[in-house]
């Protein structure tokens, strides 16, 4: 692929391009950590994390164009989370949003399984993507480009806008960090935040090739991204321990005072 200058993905597709990090039962205490970066352009609409009207079990934030999210979690013990996959040419100018794939999963009553059985049998309506989504009791991938179903096991994972765990820097580098914070005994949401704030680039050597250009490789290629219109918009924090208590916390940048938004609830 040739590495002309390209926009990093189209403004009318949806879902956003994030980093997602995760520790799953590799903690004494926690049973889940993750840790997300929403990265989106800065004028896209959005709304800050919050219980849902429509589904007041859900707390996540919100896409204000199409109605999805990137991250969800509901009191009853549902989780989901999206990146896009990035590639030089998407598919579909006018394929679905793919924000409602976590929204309908997280406001339905499926389960993991049955809810990516179904999403399989659509796969080639949408433009590439990840998705997790799982319970209190356990965690499942897919992606359409590789379209396998694969439950995650037990230990650190990570998943930018390629498969999940394909070894791109800012996923290499992401999930040693969360190992070396886990290692530490306690767990305080400051020490994943620091994480997430990472504004490390690549190398030009180690970077992928999507077709985005060599330019915005680079941009692409810390954890948290900043540019004239483009970066991460919000960050995630989820801690859920051994006795299923949960603490959700998402900061947001608009370019003035951080804010959070922060919930506790039992799954």
């Amino acid at each position: 692929m040739g590495r002309g200058r390209q926009e990093p993905a189209s403004r009318n597709t949806g879902a956003a391009r994030c980093t997602l990090l995760l520790a799953n039962q590799a903690h004494p205490q926690y049973r889940l950590v993750l840790a997300a970066n929403r990265d989106e352009f800065y004028d896209r609409p959005t709304a800050a994390a919050s219980f849902w009207e429509d589904a007041p079990q859900v707390f996540g934030g919100r896409d204000l164009v199409h109605g999805g999210t990137w991250l969800a979690v509901t009191t009853t013990g549902r989780i989901a989370a999206l990146t896009n996959y990035r590639e030089a040419q998407e598919a579909r100018k006018d394929g679905p949003s793919r924000g409602e794939l976590v929204s309908e999963f997280v406001k339905g009553d499926a389960t993991p399984d049955a809810y990516l059985a179904r999403l399989r049998a659509k796969a080639s309506f949408y433009n590439g993507y990840n998705l997790i989504v799982g319970d209190a009791d356990r965690l499942l991938y897919y992606s359409n480009r590789s379209d396998r179903v694969t439950v995650v096991n037990a230990g650190f994972h990570g998943v930018s806008n390629h498969l999940l765990d394909t070894p791109w820097p800012k996923v290499v580098r992401g999930k040693a960090a969360l190992a070396r914070v886990l290692d530490g005994g306690a767990v305080a949401p400051q020490s994943l935040f620091d994480i997430l704030a990472d504004t490390t680039k690549a190398p030009d050597a180690e970077l992928p090739d999507t077709g985005v250009g060599l330019e915005w490789e680079r941009l692409l290629s810390s954890i948290f991204i900043t540019s004239e219109r483009y970066g991460t918009r919000s960050s995630s924090v989820l801690l859920v321990d051994r006795d299923l208590r949960a603490i959700f916390i998402e900061r947001n940048f608009d370019g003035k005072e951080v804010r959070d938004r922060r919930t506790e609830f039992a799954w």
